[in-house]
């Protein structure tokens, strides 16, 4: 959750951010009882992100820049 309140706190302060998706994670979540499996919370996150508030990026992809 740190990684999505920071990088939307830092996209409405102006900033341009960057996520590298495969260099963080999370775990398995629950919501009213049903279980939502961490690669699933992931690509939520990820694509909510991408969306806009952060260009989303691989580690490959970032270090080639």
């Amino acid at each position: 959750m740190c990684i999505d309140a920071t990088t939307r706190a830092a996209s409405d302060l102006g900033y341009k951010t960057t996520v590298v998706h495969d260099a963080c994670g999370t775990r398995d979540l629950e919501f009213r009882g049903q279980t939502v499996p961490a690669a699933q919370v992931h690509a939520t996150l990820m694509s909510a992100l991408a969306f806009a508030y952060a260009t989303i990026v691989t580690t490959d992809e970032y270090l080639a820049k």
